[in-house]
């Protein structure tokens, strides 16, 4: 995660990775973005110019539900949500088509990455 931080201009500083469940997440989805249902992760990003610090709430059952659905292995899944919100603290976004465009491409040479440390998984 640190050389995919660095690779975008960032240290890493300070992230709290917090797995939990569907109402879990559904209840910070709705308190601190009035948002009314659920998602694999929220990130609060607490950066201080260039050190990203932050929160990641994971929601380990929708991960594992995106991955059956894409026929993608658990832990891969679960490094791409991880990837994806240091992605948000690194300054992406996922709000048009272009940007999704570019938040994939970043979280698939993220991938890359991770996959020379751990494997092919």
């Amino acid at each position: 995660m640190k050389a995919v931080v660095q690779q975008h201009g960032y240290r890493v500083g300070d992230i709290n990775i917090i797995l939990c469940n569907d109402p879990s997440i559904l209840e910070i989805n709705q308190q601190f973005l009035g948002h009314d249902y659920y998602t694999d992760i929220i990130t609060f990003d607490y950066s201080e110019e260039e050190t990203i610090n932050g929160e990641l709430y994971i929601s380990v059952d929708t991960v594992r539900e995106n991955a059956l659905e894409y026929g993608e292995d658990f832990l891969r899944e679960l490094h791409r949500v991880i990837i994806h919100g240091m992605l948000h603290l690194c300054g992406l976004d996922d709000h048009c088509d272009e940007d999704i465009k570019e938040m994939r491409a970043a979280e698939d040479s993220a991938l890359d990455i991770l996959k020379n440390f751990i494997g092919n998984k």
